[in-house]
């Protein structure tokens, strides 16, 4: 039986990996003909910084498919994100390096959204695992354990700073979006899933690689990238997400001219967002 890792070797990569499973695999199938959906709008107000819109949104999604587990797990996220904007979890000079990141502190949850979030999730699984005694390959179930379990691992990494917990919720996650990719071969948004975690962890030294890909969490720079782009360039809910990642990691390279470049367009997408025009304020000042 392997070894239970370290905190001190997981907690840069797989809280990284956490937060990129918060939204992972918020689409998993071809975009229908009409694109302004209720999932649609409440997606574009997160985005935005829009909570209380998005809320409305997934609120009015829930009334319409009362047993679909996705509209309870966008509604957990949409309490997660809102909770990072007013943490200030949400700033991206936060993951500039792993020192800085590992230099973060426990932050202090507001016990209502709390409580709020965790209701969501509880309804997440309800409904998700009904059908799944149903159907095993029911792909709105499998989306949504997924997603519940990677707004978990957010939840204890980049609040509670449970590094270990977090990586359980993530390995969980992972193992739930394996199996949706497996019924879902061309699902774009769903590289976000592996994007992210595959360029991180191929950005770490190479003994700590070879702790984590033990673990089950494989590393590769290139293949991250390429991921990201293909959801950057070809997804639907989580295109802006993936560019997102994509200026992140970007940031982290040194690469300031690719990432002014994405973020002065998601600054002209999403006006509303006041983080875009922040970081890139930052990013032109610095020398």
């Amino acid at each position: 039986m392997a070894q239970p890792v370290p905190p001190k070797l997981i907690s840069p990569a797989a809280i990284l990996i956490a937060l990129w499973l918060s939204f992972c695999l918020s689409a998993y199938a071809a975009p229908p003909a009409d694109l302004n959906t209720p999932l649609d709008r409440g997606f574009s107000g997160l985005y935005n910084l829009d909570f209380a819109a998005a809320q409305k949104d997934f609120s009015s999604y829930q009334a319409q498919h009362p047993d679909d587990p996705i509209g309870p797990v966008s509604e957990a996220a949409g309490y997660l994100f809102s909770e990072f904007h007013r943490l200030g979890v949400l700033e991206m000079q936060f993951f500039d390096s792993d020192a800085d990141f590992a230099a973060r502190t426990k932050l202090s949850p507001d016990p209502t959204v709390k409580n709020q979030f965790e209701n969501a999730l509880d309804q997440t699984q309800t409904l998700a695992r009904s059908r799944l005694q149903k159907d095993s390959k029911d792909p709105d179930a499998l989306f949504a354990l997924t997603l519940a379990y990677g707004l978990q691992a957010d939840y204890s990494a980049l609040i509670e700073k449970r590094n270990l917990a977090s990586l359980h919720y993530t390995k969980q996650a992972a193992a739930w979006a394996q199996q949706l990719l497996s019924i879902c071969h061309d699902c774009a948004d769903a590289f976000v899933a592996t994007g992210f975690s595959k360029y991180i962890i191929g950005s770490m030294s190479a003994p700590v690689r070879w702790v984590l890909r033990m673990g089950g969490l494989p590393g590769d720079k290139q293949a991250g990238i390429a991921d990201l782009q293909a959801t950057a360039a070809h997804g639907r809910y989580l295109a802006p997400f993936a560019r997102i990642l994509l200026a992140i990691a970007y940031v982290r390279d040194k690469d300031k001219a690719r990432a002014l470049d994405v973020l002065n367009g998601l600054r002209t997408q999403f006006p509303a967002n006041t983080l875009f025009a922040h970081e890139i304020a930052r990013l032109q000042s610095a020398h």
